[in-house]
């Protein structure tokens, strides 16, 4: 089996790392490249940087911040926020990012996922999906014919950061962004964000299990048992975490030795 994956997630607004719970509410965390640096040195296996209000204020990535990242760490680091087009992409990559994420652009234009990985390579294309738990769904399919909401769908994808929804089947898009050629999925339950009360099994099970490609888990650790949840039950091939590795509620390195522990099969 292969080595499961602890990532601690920057999410960075006016070049400062915050964090909230379900997508507001934030507050301050940090410099992006102190923490990235700590991180770095404690042992995460990657980093996720998201500049999380790019894509709702309509202008691209601040690039400037991610260099200054990537000169930091030296573990693969994945940048997203404001990708929209290939010319993002490749100015992201040759900034420092080893991956980039994709989320509001593919869901504009689905294209953007083949082009980009046949561009760059599947391994270098993660599409990031927010989802939220539906609690009444249409009757009949709503939006988007080849993967729109129907009266059979669970979760609902936003876009935005979490401020616009789509009208698309989180189950069904996942399953089109691998076919298209994503490299890997992030998978945030929106529901869940923050509240440090477990990761959304069910859904990052059902998202896991329908997908070929590896699917980070992210959205709602609050111990280093919920990241053990998210790999047995979850079937997740990574799990993100924010709130509790920035203000100290556990480390990366008791993460790790609790589930080396517990049997789940991990890089320390």
């Amino acid at each position: 089996m292969l080595s499961k994956r602890i990532i601690p997630c920057l999410d960075v607004d006016a070049g400062r790392v915050v964090k909230g719970v379900s997508f507001v509410e934030l507050r301050d965390a940090g410099d992006p490249s102190e923490l990235g640096k700590f991180y770095n040195d404690q042992g995460a296996d990657e980093l996720v940087f998201l500049d999380i209000t790019a894509s709702s204020d309509e202008r691209n990535t601040m690039v400037d911040v991610v260099q200054k990242v990537s000169e930091t760490v030296f573990i693969p680091l994945t940048v997203g926020g404001g990708v929209r087009n290939l010319a993002n992409i490749r100015t992201l990559l040759n900034a420092g990012a080893d991956k980039v994420s994709i989320n509001s652009a593919a869901i504009n234009d689905p294209s953007i996922i083949s082009d980009a990985a046949q561009a760059f390579g599947n391994q270098c294309i993660v599409v990031a999906i927010d989802a939220k738990t539906i609690n009444s769904p249409p009757e009949t399919e709503k939006g988007h014919s080849q993967y729109g909401v129907s009266s059979n769908s669970q979760w609902e994808v936003y876009s935005h950061g979490g401020r616009r929804q789509t009208g698309i089947d989180a189950l069904k898009w996942a399953q089109h962004v691998a076919q298209l050629g994503a490299g890997e999925i992030l998978l945030t339950s929106m529901d869940r964000d923050g509240h440090k009360d477990g990761y959304d099994l069910d859904l990052t099970r059902t998202i896991s299990q329908n997908v070929q490609i590896p699917v980070i888990a992210s959205g709602g650790a609050g111990n280093p048992g919920h990241f053990k949840e998210a790999f047995v039950d979850g079937k997740a091939d990574a799990a993100l975490a924010a709130s509790i590795f920035h203000y100290g509620e556990v480390t990366i390195k008791e993460t790790k030795q609790y589930l080396a522990q517990n049997g789940i099969p991990i890089r320390m």
